[in-house]
């Protein structure tokens, strides 16, 4: 890792953590109601609102009710999306005539846009109209932020309350995010954008003649999608020859904004944030990863301002900082040393100067390998998966961390909402385990640790894993699941991996290499992706309302510091441990693998 990249992740860091501060303060007061935008400004809009949905602004909610409005209120996002989906081809606002999904593919999509995800295993600028992408998908990235958001934000009362019943009204919680934050925010980035190069237009495709014939190839594939592979098992190439060139147009800089800022990840063109009309410039870059990690960062200081000591929230945002600085120095210096193969090769002694100055492969040359590997830790970090480059393309060590950040459960940072609700329930792990280890009752943040709480923590530790790793052995067990895959050996485990990792964990993002727009795939996924979500979220909002019931205690000379270096190091150990102990053997089986073989010339 050169100065270059320190440099550069150096200063991401402190941009990121400047504006964290100012934005946790404004955010808190929107949620508490004392901002001068919810008082003033946003009062006549707000009542308006509540009163078109029949909503009693001042009726609180206990922790059931505040479950059941998100599930049904996701539920029926669900089916809108999936409708509008399936006859999209009737409707306005589709100049190219594209026709309607498959049922699973768009029963996939839309749980995918629902639960925060953004899985896409299709080429939106071919199977999305432009009214699909803004009606359905970027009505679902705002809605799907704001959900996570509100859950973090439930949980962060049941800690500040005391002797309470209620933990807020959802419907409250939801519309200030949306107003108040996600709205404003989305377009002020999506001007940057726009400025930037990123298209926003209703324009109709335009087509282009190339300057030469290109001829490529592709794998051949089924009338299930599956690969046709021939008698040893690899698959069947067709050639194809290109000299026209279709260039998608549309309304892509408001869908990017909020596809970032709530940590979505869906793009508007297949290539994502590699695209040139997403993602134009090197300063375009910067701030779509300002943008996935500030919210998240921002709620690390309204977790502290909201339970009454800042110190908790920096403690959080510390141990969320550091975790992320060690994960791009993983990331970069794997990719900037490359593939030792191509150094020690002086025969082709073109291949050893390109190898030389990194891995290159699958990455934008206006980003490079600092912008590449800092972008894919931040998306693996938070729940975005938003790309700027292929994963499928990285070093084994490169493609090891995004896994393994995304397996964590992404509390790095994390999703909106998600990322710190997630890093919350370890932090209760941790006071639990150094209870256990001192024989007192564990505390955190004034409330006494019960065994309501841990069984509640067992259930959101343990969810996660199970679909993963059940996911992904039945994923390469099954004949429909092993006919997606292209690349046999330990890549292609770790793409099987890594796709129930993303959906299981809500990021999105997937090794390429895999053919996922199947029955199968399609159908697993979601499952994967609905109970990722919501199976989670359920205990999240039950620990809630336990904390709001209970008393707050008093700090004595036997509570453990939950502010400072130590709690820092053990929540930091809390996360590792877990993930290790869970995903070392599948780990092993992929990156871990596959970097043992690169090294010995395979």
């Amino acid at each position: 890792m050169n100065a270059n990249n320190l440099l550069q992740t150096a200063l991401f860091i402190i941009v990121l953590i400047a504006l964290a501060i100012p934005l946790g303060r404004y955010i808190t007061g929107v949620m508490d109601g004392s901002s001068v935008v919810v008082r003033r400004i946003g009062r006549p809009i707000e009542a308006a609102l509540y009163k078109l949905a029949g909503v009693d602004a001042q009726a609180e909610m206990s922790w059931k009710r505040y479950a059941l409005a998100v599930l049904a209120f996701n539920a029926l996002g669900a089916l809108a999306l999936y409708g509008l989906l399936r006859v999209q081809q009737w409707l306005p606002a589709n100049p190219q005539s594209i026709g309607p999904m498959t049922a699973d593919g768009a029963f996939n999509t839309a749980v995918s846009f629902v639960t925060n995800t953004n899985w896409q295993d299709y080429s939106p600028e071919a199977s999305a109209s432009y009214l699909s992408q803004m009606l359905g998908l970027t009505v679902q990235n705002f809605l799907s932020a704001a959900t996570g958001i509100a859950v973090v934000v439930a949980l962060i009362r049941g800690f500040a309350r005391h002797t309470a019943i209620t933990i807020g009204n959802f419907w409250v919680d939801l519309t200030r995010i949306t107003l108040y934050v996600l709205a404003p925010l989305a377009v002020v980035v999506s001007l940057v954008f726009v400025s930037q190069g990123a298209i926003q237009n209703f324009e109709s495709y335009k087509e282009v003649s190339t300057l030469q014939v290109t001829t490529y190839q592709t794998p051949k594939t089924d009338a299930q999608g599956n690969a046709v592979k021939d008698e040893k098992g690899n698959p069947v190439m067709e050639d194809h020859q290109a000299d026209k060139q279709t260039i998608a147009m549309g309304p892509v800089a408001s869908q990017e904004a909020i596809k970032m800022l709530g940590t979505n990840g869906g793009g508007f063109f297949n290539a994502n944030s590699a695209h040139p009309f997403e993602n134009p410039t090197p300063l375009s870059n910067f701030v779509q990863m300002i943008a996935m990690l500030a919210i998240p960062a921002a709620l690390c200081v309204v977790f502290g301002r909201m339970v009454g000591d800042r110190r908790q929230g920096y403690a959080v945002l510390a141990a969320m900082t550091i975790a992320f600085a060690v994960a791009c120095w993983g990331e970069i210096s794997a990719e900037q040393a490359g593939n030792p193969v191509f150094a020690s090769l002086h025969v082709d002694q073109t291949a050893s100067a390109l190898q030389a100055g990194g891995n290159a492969e699958g990455k934008e040359t206006r980003f490079g390998i600092a912008q590449s590997g800092l972008f894919t830790v931040a998306t693996t970090a938070a729940s975005c998966g938003a790309v700027n480059n292929m994963h499928d393309s990285l070093t084994p060590m490169g493609g090891f961390v995004p896994l393994l950040l995304i397996q964590l459960g992404e509390v790095i940072f994390g999703g909106v909402g998600s990322g710190l609700y997630g890093m919350l329930v370890f932090a209760l792990l941790a006071v639990f385990v150094a209870g256990l280890m001192i024989g007192r009752t564990p505390e955190y943040v004034g409330k006494k640790i019960e065994s309501y709480e841990m069984k509640m923590v067992a259930i959101v530790v343990l969810l996660t894993p199970f679909l993963v790793l059940v996911g992904a052995s039945i994923g390469v067990l099954s004949a429909a699941g092993t006919a997606g895959i292209f690349n046999p050996g330990p890549h292609g485990f770790s793409e099987v991996l890594y796709a129930y990792s993303s959906a299981s964990n809500n990021n999105g993002s997937a090794f390429a290499g895999l053919s996922v727009n199947t029955p199968f795939y399609n159908t697993t996924l979601a499952i994967a992706m609905w109970f990722g979500r919501f199976g989670s979220i359920v205990p999240v909002l039950a620990i809630a309302g336990a904390l709001a019931a209970k008393k707050r205690i008093a700090v004595t000379a036997g509570t453990l510091p939950t502010h400072g270096p130590l709690f820092v190091v053990l929540l930091l150990g809390t996360v590792v441990l877990v993930g290790a102990l869970t995903y070392v053997p599948a780990l092993a089986l992929g990156p871990v693998v596959e970097h043992l073989m690169m090294l010995t010339g395979q």
